[in-house]
């Protein structure tokens, strides 16, 4: 029984990691079964059984991606518990640019997340709820320390605690999804691979905008 269990995980794990390249390299809707069967080693009638239909296996694929990153770089980074605002807000900043930029996370997860993000589908909102909702509600609560505010409930906290999240997440893609402009502006000046140093710029630049928006009172 153990040893059908394991083979059984095997077949899916390959699957996963098929899945990934494939459709990294063509998008959903052109990736096709067939092929990644073919480089998974296994029969098409596996991928009905482990995850009922393609869109199973590309909301499976999307979610491994998203999961097996943060289980690698988690947005506290081990902090410790008694870290101040700043220092977790500079840790989540980190820890998403390492998700993205860092190395030892698959070539085909941020090419997949890119094409996903440009062109999404009807799975994005399941991969939301699962993987990237938690994300932003940790952040979420950063921002309403920062800002001196109530922690807010799921989904309800006020539009200039959301805002800010998508400033931070912006300022963060950027980086990922904007790399070969940012490559042909300054070819030599500026090296992407300096995480530390873009984590501190953008770290510094959002809190003067906070910052900014308290004194103004515009929140």
């Amino acid at each position: 029984m153990e040893d059908i269990s394991k083979k059984t995980d095997d077949t899916k794990g390959r699957l996963i990691e098929a899945a990934g390249e494939v459709f990294a390299h063509h998008g959903f809707r052109s990736a096709t079964v067939r092929e990644i069967c073919s480089r998974a080693g296994a029969n098409v009638a596996a991928v009905n059984y482990h995850f009922r239909d393609k869109e199973g296996l590309y909301v499976a694929v999307l979610e491994h991606s998203l999961q097996s990153a943060t289980r690698k770089y988690p947005p506290d980074l081990g902090l410790r518990d008694q870290a101040t605002p700043e220092e977790k807000l500079r840790t989540f900043i980190h820890s998403f640019l390492l998700r993205i930029l860092g190395e030892g996370v698959p070539a085909w997860h941020g090419k997949l997340m890119a094409r996903e993000i440009a062109d999404p589908t009807d799975a994005l909102g399941r991969v939301v709820q699962s993987s990237i909702r938690p994300l932003h509600m940790y952040l979420a609560s950063i921002l309403s320390d920062l800002l001196k505010e109530g922690k807010p409930a799921e989904g309800e906290e006020r539009d200039v605690i959301f805002l800010c999240a998508m400033s931070i997440v912006g300022q963060c893609l950027q980086h990922f999804t904007g790399r070969r402009v940012i490559a042909a502006l300054r070819p030599k000046s500026f090296n992407p691979a300096d995480i530390e140093r873009i984590a501190d710029h953008i770290t510094r630049f959002s809190l003067a905008g906070i910052r900014g928006l308290r004194a103004g009172g515009s929140l």
